[in-house]
């Protein structure tokens, strides 16, 4: 028994998942998956949405500065994940 009430689900959720980079709005196709590993646990992953066109941009953001984990199609499992 909670005291406490569920919350309730989310009502303004978008119908259509977009593209994580400043300013677009093209629906997004990939999965950069990161972690900070100064501030976040290793299995921690943090989610930005990309497009086909920033897919590289946002992977090369964060993999410079030792950020990123996994790049992987919306709706894929993470690679090693059963």
């Amino acid at each position: 028994m909670s005291l406490f009430p569920a919350d309730p689900p989310p009502t303004d959720l978008p119908d259509e998942l977009i593209c994580s980079a400043r300013g677009c709005t093209a629906p997004a196709t990939t999965d950069v998956r990161w972690n900070n590993v100064k501030i976040h646990t290793p299995e921690r992953r943090k989610h930005w949405l990309a497009c086909d066109e920033h897919t590289d941009s946002l992977a090369s953001y964060l993999g410079a500065r030792g950020m990123l984990r996994e790049v992987v199609p919306l709706g894929a499992e993470a690679p090693g994940s059963d």
